[in-house]
């Protein structure tokens, strides 16, 4: 008896579309997909428009369809690149500790325009940088209490620096953590 592979989803026949011939979408049936899509993706968590935009596009959605819905999604407050980015940088800045260049690629990644991420980044300010990247440092300096003076100060400040602190800042901190007695920091 020849072994079959298990269906993923029992009763249901994958759709075999032939590569040939790709399915033609009415303007209706287009919008209808551009909307359950942007629905879908939204239900799952917030998106950025261009990441949208995106999707429909895999999804060989016309681009002025994608448009059209993406610009009523605005209208009524679903797609908002700027609440968006303020989110993101809030929740990568607490819990990842990123900051600077590297919040900026990652909006940047993301779609999100220049001057729309200027913005959002303005919320951290530098105290707050200053705070989290000696929260990160002391975590560091924790992990690498048995090693030496010069190898724990080089590694801590390689980890501020990856995540977009200023190198100047993440020199000083780690320095003034490291002098303070071992107790302390480890």
């Amino acid at each position: 008896m020849p072994l079959v592979p298990p269906q993923r989803w029992p009763g249901r026949q994958p759709k075999v579309m032939s590569p040939s011939e790709p399915k033609v979408l009415s303007p209706a049936q287009a919008e209808e997909l551009a909307r359950s899509i942007a629905l879908r993706l939204l239900t799952a968590a917030p998106k950025s428009r261009a990441q949208l935009a995106q999707a429909m596009a895999k999804r060989l959605v016309p681009p002025e369809i994608a448009q059209k819905v993406l610009d009523r999604f605005e209208q009524v407050g679903l797609v908002d690149d700027q609440a968006y980015a303020d989110m993101l940088v809030r929740t990568r800045h607490t819990q990842r500790g990123l900051t600077g260049p590297a919040l900026a690629a990652e909006l940047r990644q993301r779609g999100i325009g220049d001057h729309v991420a200027a913005q959002a980044m303005a919320q951290v300010s530098p105290d707050d940088q200053a705070a989290r990247a000696e929260t990160l440092a002391l975590k560091k300096l924790a992990s690498t209490a048995g090693l030496d003076y010069q190898v724990r100060l080089r590694r801590t400040v390689a980890l501020l620096t990856r995540k977009g602190y200023p190198s100047g800042l993440a020199l000083e901190v780690t320095r003034r953590l490291l002098d303070q007695t071992p107790g302390q920091v480890s």
